[in-house]
């Protein structure tokens, strides 16, 4: 059950408490949401590990955060992870690397994603989104996974979007799109599914007694990142006008994700977004998700589905 919110000051970036001795590995973190987490996450002193399809964006994103966080006492400890996730056998690889470099992890941030696409094919015949955000992400998380069990406060956190609701529902009769591609429905399946994965996760993660993993899911609400380079042409002139009132900054997109990450009070199975109207903008706070998506038998469905597809198994 999920807590109520009993604090009179919004959460903020300040909240973020002390990550020393911390892991934390950060999918898509050279832009965006993703690098605000993860330089945040650094600055507070967790060895963070940008996984990132791009290495040259990488070591970018890597070079900013050191320069900004150097002139502390403290020094930035950040490393790169090649990573793309809508290749299994690049999952595979940089799990395979990251097992064998960290015997321990705390945090695992599934944020990377891709939205509306053209019609794509990822390098294992899944259609782009569901490919890059879900199927990616459940066979990253479950090859790392044993490497957090034991770890105490340690978290799986999943980055969903408003967009679950927008045209969502699991095609389970054409999960790739091959009948007719509908770029805006295939995202909101992807981000149904970080939210079903998330809820399925942590209801097999609670059934373990010994498990000290949590599961947890968030939202950016509405964000200006690279994230809308694929918005149709015709909506384009109206997000230029009404961008300013419609999108936060990426860094405030990345509360959140920082919340569901570091907040002490957090349960497993929540779900994070902005406060402010229709959950677009604002500071964090915890927030309800559809119907359609504690759906517990539509969350054993795809779980199922998820592994035959990825040929993945959990350790839970």
């Amino acid at each position: 059950m999920a807590a109520t919110e009993a604090r009179n000051t919004p959460w903020s970036e300040g909240d973020v408490g002390d990550q020393v001795g911390r892991v934390a590995v950060v999918t898509g973190a050279n832009t965006g949401i993703g690098y605000h987490t993860a330089a945040v996450l650094a600055y507070r002193g967790a060895h963070v590990v940008l996984a990132v399809r791009n290495l040259d964006k990488g070591n970018a994103a890597l070079s900013r955060i050191v320069a900004a966080g150097g002139h502390g006492a403290r020094k930035v400890d950040v490393t790169l992870q090649a990573l793309d996730l809508s290749s299994l056998d690049s999952v595979r690889y940089a799990a395979d690397a990251l097992r064998a470099a960290y015997p321990r992890i705390d945090l695992l941030i599934n944020n990377a994603g891709v939205m509306w696409t053209p019609k794509q094919l990822t390098a294992d015949g899944f259609e782009m989104q569901f490919g890059t955000n879900h199927l990616g992400h459940f066979a990253l998380t479950g090859l790392l996974l044993d490497r957090m069990l034991g770890v105490g406060g340690s978290r799986v956190v999943t980055v969903s979007s408003l967009g679950h609701r927008l045209r969502a529902a699991i095609h389970f009769d054409d999960l790739q799109w091959e009948r007719r591609y509908d770029r805006v429905g295939a995202y909101g399946q992807s981000k149904l599914a970080n939210l079903l994965f998330t809820y399925e996760l942590q209801r097999r993660l609670a059934a373990r007694p010994e498990a000290k993993t949590i599961a947890v899911a968030a939202h950016p609400g509405g964000s200006n990142t690279e994230l809308t380079r694929h918005l149709p042409a015709i909506v384009r002139p109206a997000a230029v006008v009404l961008g300013p009132v419609l999108f936060q900054t990426a860094a405030m997109g990345a509360l959140p994700t920082l919340r569901a990450a570091t907040d002490p009070t957090v349960e497993g199975g929540q779900y994070y977004g902005p406060r402010g109207f229709a959950e677009q903008r604002g500071h964090p706070k915890l927030v309800r998700s559809s119907a359609q998506s504690h759906d517990e038998k539509l969350q054993r469905r795809l779980w199922a589905v998820s592994e035959e597809l990825t040929g993945v198994r959990f350790p839970v």
